[in-house]
């Protein structure tokens, strides 16, 4: 499939818009101006830089500074303008026929406060108030059509760890192991971009680091870190050789066609100590736990409670998803355009799963000194619980070197 050629259906868009429309009807919002990159491509099937105007009634307009052409034919919306400037915005909005709004919503849960300000100037007398949430929840649940997209990233998350035996060797470095892995991830489509929405969150491909680099911890909100090749980017591969009887952590993000799969395995160069060999066993089994807990209508923050309590009844409490006062709160998150969606499997969340999300549950034990085991797939939530996406065998791999 050629991804410059994939065109989202217009079907699509309407149901995405009319899902939106109802959120500002609720909300009692004349309008919002979608203006995040991932937004802008979810409602306008376009990421060319401009601005989606949805209004509570009627017909979206997009108005497209650069580059409108591009733009044009990549949405199947009906109304896309050639716009100058930001300025220009409202004046556009008069010439298709729409009311000025008195209450408008924007992401301004990404929104830079500079921008704030010159759209609160553009709109001016209308109040700009956040809607970043009921796009969030909107974006939660996936079509059927968005579901088949991410089944192809799945798929391919699966090819690169089928891939993995071939290149691993004693002695390579992280890094160089990496960069072969993310060649080969190219040449089936991999867009090189994993696109977050946490605010300084960024991520290339993902983390393959080996044995003590592994469990290095790291600003990302993340159970792995490691080094990295410098501070600056402070995760991830690094300069470390690979060595046997160490596991091995493939934590790769397969972007396709826009829509991420999240998935992770352990390799070995030999074999593993039985410390290992068990805490990773019993990720397994935590998994298989929350697969049948994870139906329509249980509440997100619950499963991660109980997850948790699973992890210190087998002895794993004190490393499980990191080590110390500062590990991460959740135990998986949803993926979809971008890698932190909602729902998050985290401590204190009160979200209701529902038929349709894709989570990416991730159950590790991170040892320092020693490394990370445990098991990453990109699953759906379905009316049974969750359905794998990701298919490739979740036991560790161990090669004879």
């Amino acid at each position: 499939m050629d991804a410059y050629c994939l065109v989202t259906p217009p079907e699509e868009l309407r149901e995405r818009i009319a899902g939106l429309q109802q959120s500002l009807r609720q909300r009692e919002l004349d309008g919002a101006l979608i203006v995040q990159k991932t937004d802008l491509f979810y409602f306008a099937a376009t990421a060319q830089q401009g601005w989606l105007y949805v209004p509570a009634a009627g017909e979206p307009l997009l108005m497209v500074f650069k580059e409108f052409e591009r733009a044009r034919s990549e949405s199947a919306l009906a109304n896309v303008v050639s716009i100058a400037s930001p300025k220009k915005i409202t004046q556009a909005i008069g010439e298709a026929g729409l009311p000025q709004p008195a209450k408008v919503g924007m992401e301004l849960d990404v929104l830079p406060t500079n921008l704030y300000f010159q759209y609160a100037d553009i709109f001016k007398g209308a109040s700009v108030v956040d809607v970043s949430t009921e796009i969030r929840l909107l974006r939660a649940v996936k079509s059927p059509y968005e579901i088949g997209l991410i089944r192809q990233a799945a798929a391919c998350s699966d090819a690169v760890a089928a891939r993995m035996p071939d290149l691993l060797r004693e002695g390579k470095t992280e890094v160089e192991l990496a960069g072969e892995l993310e060649a080969y991830a190219r040449s089936l489509g991999h867009q090189g971009i994993v696109r977050m929405r946490l605010w300084g969150s960024e991520l290339f491909y993902g983390h393959l680091m080996a044995g003590p680099s592994a469990a290095v911890p790291s600003y990302l909100a993340s159970p792995t870190g490691g080094s990295g090749v410098s501070p600056l980017i402070g995760q991830g591969a690094g300069f470390r050789k690979i060595a046997r009887n160490e596991p091995v952590l493939l934590d790769y993000v397969f972007a396709l066609n826009g829509y991420i799969s999240d998935h992770a395995r352990i390799f070995v160069i030999g074999t593993l100590p039985d410390e290992l060999l068990r805490a990773h066993a019993a990720m397994l089994e935590i998994q298989e736990e929350v697969k049948r807990l994870a139906v329509p209508g249980a509440v997100s923050g619950e499963i991660y409670d109980q997850m948790v309590a699973s992890a210190e009844r087998k002895g794993y409490g004190e490393w499980f998803m990191g080590v110390g006062d500062r590990r991460i709160r959740f135990t998986g998150h949803g993926v979809g355009l971008e890698l932190d969606e909602f729902p998050f499997l985290a401590k204190g969340q009160r979200l209701e799963l529902a038929e349709g999300m894709i989570i990416a549950l991730e159950p590790k034990v991170i040892f320092p000194g020693k490394g990370v085991v445990g098991i990453e797939n990109t699953m759906l939530v379905t009316a049974n619980g969750l359905e794998p996406l990701t298919r490739i065998s979740d036991d560790i791999t161990m090669l004879a070197g």
